[in-house]
């Protein structure tokens, strides 16, 4: 539930995360109250990725970075057509916004589109308290009116669990649409909309590929239908444990050995097809300042993250399933979480992080080209 206000800088606000901790603050955006997952998020830029990016739907995400809202909003950089997160939690937010393509305030965009945050909150001592107990249910309230802690706590104990939640159908495409290739087209591929990022296609698009956005409950015989040299599956919200269509459907495109590629909730689902278990994270890697290696290579990557779930699979051997032999292509050096996934009898490949990297960094486009080598490799 929210409210439009002006004056929300000057309304009391709170944070209640559902250990009992609580944050005092002032509003920031729409007046209300929002519940959600409490999550931080790294990135030292990018914010209005991060708000657009669906695979945030239903998490209140706090800004590690102090200052946040300096670049205003801006009517180019959105990822999606609309603000995803449940609720927002910044340090310091501008009071002017400087940057020759803002059109707006970032306030004034969160009231705008109904979001409820909340404003000058000791980010660094709320970012230590996820790391320590994890990332967990919360809920943001604010004007005169808000109700007394202990009755906040409660409505916050009564929200859903994130382990357990079917989220991607909720921010997919219900219509299926075409990204023209750039230039001139070399390829056709079908990209499962599980919660997509629009740079995504854009970057294929880059690279001569038609790319036909399907719905995320598309089946076999609609992705088949266009004909595609290659097939996709995108990032996501949710836990991957609840996406048994997606995961059918990737087995049918790997029983066709049609080249495929899968990124973040598509890593989780490939690893699903493949036979491994997933599991959800303490805290999950957010922002854009990550350290993964490519173990094919050994180069290291810093690389753009937005998961709280990852894949089960074994680092120090080569698995066998039923589609062929499995290796962890990609490791996160902070934690040794796998970040990636390859199969050794067949083109297809997947990474748990985002190669289309909006707003940054752009370490691993690379990424792109090895998808149009496997669809080259295919018609040879």
């Amino acid at each position: 539930m929210t409210t439009s206000t002006r004056g929300a800088a000057k309304t009391p606000a709170v944070l209640v995360l559902e250990d009992g901790r609580v944050f005092r603050g002032r509003a920031y955006g729409a007046v209300g109250e929002t519940f959600g997952e409490a999550v931080f998020s790294t990135g030292m830029t990018g914010y209005q990725e991060t708000l657009t990016d669906p695979s945030y739907d239903r998490q209140i995400v706090v800004a590690t970075a102090p200052q946040i809202g300096n670049t205003g909003w801006n009517d180019e950089d959105d990822e999606s057509g609309r603000i995803w997160v449940s609720g927002y939690v910044v340090r310091d937010p501008a009071r002017v916004p400087s940057n020759w393509r803002a059109k707006r305030s970032l306030d004034d965009e969160l009231e705008r589109q109904g979001v409820v945050g909340i404003s000058g909150v000791d980010t660094r001592a709320l970012t230590r308290h996820l790391r320590e107990r994890g990332s967990m249910r919360a809920g943001v309230f604010s004007g005169e009116a808000v109700a007394p802690d202990a009755e906040l706590l409660e409505r916050v104990k009564a929200q859903p669990h994130m382990k357990g939640a079917s989220l991607y159908e909720e921010v997919a495409t219900k219509e299926a649409y075409v990204v023209p290739a750039v230039g001139e087209k070399r390829f056709t591929v079908a990209a499962i909309d599980l919660g997509i990022k629009g740079m995504t296609p854009h970057r294929m698009a880059e690279r001569g590929i038609e790319v036909h956005v399907l719905p995320a409950t598309a089946t076999a015989d609609e992705v088949y239908a266009v004909e595609p040299d290659g097939v996709f599956f995108s990032n996501g919200p949710g836990d991957p444990a609840t996406a048994d269509g997606p995961v059918a459907l990737m087995s049918a495109v790997l029983e066709r050995k049609t080249p495929l590629f899968g990124i973040c909730f598509g890593n989780q689902i490939l690893g699903r097809a493949l036979g491994f278990g997933t599991y959800k994270l303490k805290y999950g890697h957010r922002g854009i300042n990550q350290p993964v290696q490519d173990r094919t290579t050994g180069k290291v990557e810093v690389t753009a993250h937005n998961h709280g779930f990852a894949v089960d699979a074994p680092l120090d051997k080569v698995s066998e399933t039923t589609y062929g032999r499995a290796e962890v292509s990609h490791v996160c050096l902070n934690d040794d979480v796998v970040e990636g996934l390859q199969l050794l009898d067949q083109p297809a490949f997947s990474v748990q992080y985002h190669p289309e990297a909006a707003a940054g960094p752009h370490d691993a486009a690379y990424l792109f080209d090895r998808f149009v080598s496997l669809m080259e490799g295919q018609r040879a």
